[in-house]
Protein backbone atom coordinates (compact mmCIF):
# COMPACT_ATOMS: atom_id res chain seq x y z
CA UNK A 1 0.00 0.00 0.00
CA UNK A 2 3.20 2.07 0.46
CA UNK A 3 4.23 1.59 -2.60
CA UNK A 4 1.04 2.42 -4.31
CA UNK A 5 0.48 5.51 -2.25
CA UNK A 6 3.75 6.42 -2.76
CA UNK A 7 3.62 5.95 -6.45
CA UNK A 8 0.04 8.18 -7.12
CA UNK A 9 2.18 10.60 -5.29
CA UNK A 10 4.63 10.68 -8.05
CA UNK A 11 2.51 10.48 -10.66
CA UNK A 12 0.51 13.34 -9.59
CA UNK A 13 3.89 15.63 -9.06
CA UNK A 14 5.22 14.85 -12.32
CA UNK A 15 1.82 15.67 -14.02
CA UNK A 16 1.68 19.10 -11.86
CA UNK A 17 5.57 19.76 -13.32
CA UNK A 18 4.81 19.19 -16.97
CA UNK A 19 1.31 21.30 -16.78
CA UNK A 20 3.71 24.21 -15.01
CA UNK A 21 6.66 23.61 -17.06
CA UNK A 22 4.25 23.99 -20.49
CA UNK A 23 2.38 26.58 -19.34
CA UNK A 24 4.97 30.01 -20.24
CA UNK A 25 5.34 27.89 -23.72
CA UNK A 26 1.83 27.95 -24.86
CA UNK A 27 1.19 31.32 -23.72
CA UNK A 28 3.79 32.84 -25.53
CA UNK A 29 2.67 30.75 -28.39
CA UNK A 30 -0.93 31.06 -28.34
CA UNK A 31 -2.65 32.69 -31.57
CA UNK A 32 -4.26 34.97 -29.17
CA UNK A 33 -1.11 36.39 -27.42
CA UNK A 34 -1.40 40.33 -28.89
CA UNK A 35 1.70 41.67 -30.99
CA UNK A 36 2.87 45.40 -30.17
CA UNK A 37 3.72 47.38 -33.01
CA UNK A 38 4.58 50.96 -33.15
CA UNK A 39 2.15 52.96 -34.37
CA UNK A 40 2.84 55.11 -37.31
CA UNK A 41 2.52 58.38 -34.87
CA UNK A 42 5.08 57.09 -32.33
CA UNK A 43 7.35 56.23 -34.76
CA UNK A 44 7.28 59.07 -36.80
CA UNK A 45 7.65 60.74 -33.06
CA UNK A 46 10.86 59.41 -32.72
CA UNK A 47 12.29 59.81 -36.01
CA UNK A 48 11.58 63.67 -35.22
CA UNK A 49 13.31 63.24 -32.27
CA UNK A 50 16.67 61.92 -33.63
CA UNK A 51 16.60 63.67 -36.86
CA UNK A 52 18.41 67.19 -36.51
CA UNK A 53 15.12 69.45 -38.01
CA UNK A 54 16.49 72.24 -40.74
CA UNK A 55 15.88 75.78 -40.82
CA UNK A 56 12.38 76.82 -40.71
CA UNK A 57 12.60 78.47 -44.38
CA UNK A 58 11.97 77.93 -48.01
CA UNK A 59 14.13 78.21 -51.04
CA UNK A 60 12.25 79.71 -53.50
CA UNK A 61 12.57 81.19 -57.03
CA UNK A 62 10.98 84.33 -57.78
CA UNK A 63 7.83 83.45 -59.49
CA UNK A 64 7.31 80.48 -56.53
CA UNK A 65 7.90 83.68 -53.84
CA UNK A 66 5.58 85.92 -55.45
CA UNK A 67 2.31 85.27 -53.36
CA UNK A 68 4.10 84.54 -50.36
CA UNK A 69 7.48 86.54 -49.13
CA UNK A 70 7.17 88.83 -51.17
CA UNK A 71 3.68 89.87 -49.82
CA UNK A 72 5.04 89.81 -46.47
CA UNK A 73 8.11 91.77 -47.12
CA UNK A 74 5.69 94.59 -49.00
CA UNK A 75 3.35 94.74 -46.45
CA UNK A 76 4.65 93.62 -43.03
CA UNK A 77 7.75 95.34 -40.88
CA UNK A 78 10.92 94.14 -39.48
CA UNK A 79 12.19 92.25 -42.85
CA UNK A 80 16.08 92.28 -43.95
CA UNK A 81 16.95 90.49 -47.22
CA UNK A 82 20.85 89.50 -46.91
CA UNK A 83 21.74 89.07 -50.03
CA UNK A 84 25.48 87.46 -51.20
CA UNK A 85 26.82 89.34 -54.00
CA UNK A 86 26.16 89.05 -57.50
CA UNK A 87 28.11 86.30 -59.67
CA UNK A 88 31.38 86.94 -59.81
CA UNK A 89 34.81 85.45 -62.20
CA UNK A 90 36.06 82.54 -61.25
CA UNK A 91 37.86 82.08 -58.22
CA UNK A 92 38.00 81.96 -54.40
CA UNK A 93 37.89 84.57 -52.30
CA UNK A 94 40.75 87.62 -53.26
CA UNK A 95 43.86 87.52 -54.69
CA UNK A 96 47.07 87.80 -52.36
CA UNK A 97 47.53 91.61 -51.44
CA UNK A 98 44.60 92.80 -52.56
CA UNK A 99 43.37 96.57 -51.29
CA UNK A 100 39.82 97.29 -49.96
CA UNK A 101 39.74 100.36 -51.95
CA UNK A 102 41.39 99.21 -55.18
CA UNK A 103 38.61 97.06 -57.29
CA UNK A 104 41.88 96.31 -59.57
CA UNK A 105 43.17 94.01 -56.86
CA UNK A 106 39.82 92.09 -56.15
CA UNK A 107 37.53 89.34 -57.27
CA UNK A 108 34.80 91.15 -59.21
CA UNK A 109 31.53 90.90 -60.93
CA UNK A 110 31.40 89.00 -63.76
CA UNK A 111 29.02 90.54 -66.70
CA UNK A 112 26.77 87.95 -66.06
CA UNK A 113 26.63 88.83 -62.31
CA UNK A 114 26.37 92.67 -63.60
CA UNK A 115 22.93 91.72 -64.85
CA UNK A 116 22.11 89.60 -62.33
CA UNK A 117 22.29 92.36 -60.06
CA UNK A 118 19.96 94.38 -62.42
CA UNK A 119 17.50 91.73 -61.99
CA UNK A 120 17.43 91.36 -58.41
CA UNK A 121 16.94 94.94 -58.40
CA UNK A 122 14.12 94.98 -60.66
CA UNK A 123 12.06 92.20 -58.64
CA UNK A 124 11.94 94.45 -55.70
CA UNK A 125 10.30 97.11 -57.91
CA UNK A 126 8.25 95.08 -59.99
CA UNK A 127 6.84 93.57 -56.75
CA UNK A 128 6.58 97.37 -54.97
CA UNK A 129 8.94 96.67 -52.09
CA UNK A 130 9.21 99.39 -49.84
CA UNK A 131 13.29 99.96 -49.27
CA UNK A 132 14.20 101.39 -45.74
CA UNK A 133 17.94 100.88 -46.48
CA UNK A 134 20.82 99.50 -48.83
CA UNK A 135 23.73 98.47 -46.55
CA UNK A 136 26.85 96.37 -48.17
CA UNK A 137 30.11 95.39 -47.74
CA UNK A 138 33.19 97.68 -48.98
CA UNK A 139 34.27 94.95 -51.34
CA UNK A 140 33.55 96.11 -55.01
CA UNK A 141 31.86 93.28 -55.78
CA UNK A 142 29.28 93.86 -53.10
CA UNK A 143 29.16 97.44 -53.40
CA UNK A 144 28.84 97.19 -57.49
CA UNK A 145 26.05 94.48 -56.71
CA UNK A 146 24.07 97.47 -54.31
CA UNK A 147 24.90 100.35 -56.89
CA UNK A 148 23.35 98.02 -59.58
CA UNK A 149 20.27 97.35 -57.35
CA UNK A 150 19.29 100.49 -57.94
CA UNK A 151 17.26 100.68 -54.96
CA UNK A 152 18.16 103.73 -53.77
CA UNK A 153 21.06 105.42 -51.98
CA UNK A 154 24.01 102.55 -50.95
CA UNK A 155 25.85 102.84 -47.45
CA UNK A 156 29.22 101.00 -47.10
CA UNK A 157 29.63 99.29 -43.77
CA UNK A 158 32.80 97.51 -42.74
CA UNK A 159 31.27 95.00 -40.48
CA UNK A 160 29.78 93.51 -43.97
CA UNK A 161 32.99 93.07 -44.94
CA UNK A 162 34.45 88.93 -45.72
CA UNK A 163 35.66 87.23 -42.38
CA UNK A 164 36.58 84.72 -45.22
CA UNK A 165 40.47 85.33 -44.97
CA UNK A 166 40.79 86.65 -41.37
CA UNK A 167 38.11 85.49 -38.70
CA UNK A 168 38.91 87.53 -35.74
CA UNK A 169 36.32 89.72 -36.10
CA UNK A 170 33.62 87.59 -37.23
CA UNK A 171 32.09 87.52 -34.05
CA UNK A 172 31.75 91.41 -33.63
CA UNK A 173 30.72 91.38 -37.29
CA UNK A 174 28.17 88.57 -36.76
CA UNK A 175 26.46 90.39 -33.46
CA UNK A 176 26.74 94.10 -35.32
CA UNK A 177 24.30 92.52 -37.99
CA UNK A 178 22.44 90.59 -35.95
CA UNK A 179 21.48 93.97 -34.03
CA UNK A 180 20.99 96.12 -37.01
CA UNK A 181 17.85 93.10 -37.75
CA UNK A 182 16.61 93.36 -34.25
CA UNK A 183 16.79 97.15 -34.03
CA UNK A 184 14.43 96.97 -37.10
CA UNK A 185 12.10 94.62 -36.21
CA UNK A 186 9.00 97.63 -35.92
CA UNK A 187 10.21 99.30 -38.65
CA UNK A 188 8.58 99.71 -42.13
CA UNK A 189 10.61 98.72 -45.19
CA UNK A 190 13.54 96.13 -45.88
CA UNK A 191 16.63 96.38 -44.88
CA UNK A 192 19.11 94.89 -47.99
CA UNK A 193 22.31 94.01 -46.59
CA UNK A 194 24.29 93.02 -49.68
CA UNK A 195 27.61 91.03 -48.31
CA UNK A 196 29.33 87.09 -48.73
CA UNK A 197 28.87 83.72 -48.08
CA UNK A 198 30.96 83.05 -45.01
CA UNK A 199 29.24 86.32 -43.21
CA UNK A 200 25.51 85.50 -44.13
CA UNK A 201 26.45 82.04 -43.14
CA UNK A 202 27.65 83.31 -39.95
CA UNK A 203 24.33 85.25 -39.26
CA UNK A 204 21.70 82.72 -40.72
CA UNK A 205 23.03 79.18 -40.85
CA UNK A 206 22.21 79.46 -44.57
CA UNK A 207 24.61 78.87 -47.53
CA UNK A 208 23.72 80.96 -50.47
CA UNK A 209 24.51 80.65 -54.16
CA UNK A 210 26.08 83.96 -55.33
CA UNK A 211 23.04 86.04 -56.12
CA UNK A 212 20.52 84.15 -53.36
CA UNK A 213 18.60 86.08 -51.02
CA UNK A 214 17.60 84.94 -46.78
CA UNK A 215 14.99 86.62 -45.74
CA UNK A 216 15.48 87.25 -41.94
CA UNK A 217 12.90 88.98 -39.08
CA UNK A 218 12.65 89.09 -35.39
CA UNK A 219 10.14 86.87 -34.28
CA UNK A 220 7.46 87.53 -31.64
CA UNK A 221 9.79 85.87 -29.17
CA UNK A 222 12.28 88.28 -29.84
CA UNK A 223 14.46 85.45 -31.27
CA UNK A 224 15.70 86.31 -35.28
CA UNK A 225 14.72 83.94 -37.76
CA UNK A 226 14.97 83.06 -41.40
CA UNK A 227 11.83 83.44 -43.04
CA UNK A 228 12.87 82.33 -46.44
CA UNK A 229 15.54 81.68 -49.21
CA UNK A 230 15.34 83.52 -52.47
CA UNK A 231 17.52 82.80 -55.68
CA UNK A 232 17.55 82.13 -59.59
CA UNK A 233 16.93 85.60 -60.58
Amino acid sequence: MKSVGRFLWMKETVLFLLLVGCAPQAISNSPNSPTVTPSASSTRSLELAETPQSEPSETLNATQADPDIWTQMRQGRGYVVLLRHAETVEGTGDPPGFQIDDCTTQRNLSEAGREQAARIGQAFRDRDIPIHRVISSQYCRCLDTAKLLDLGDVLPSPMLNSTFSDRTTEIEQTEQVRRQIFNHRNTDGVIVIVSHFTNIRAISGVNPQEGGMVVMRTDSQGELEVVAQIQDL
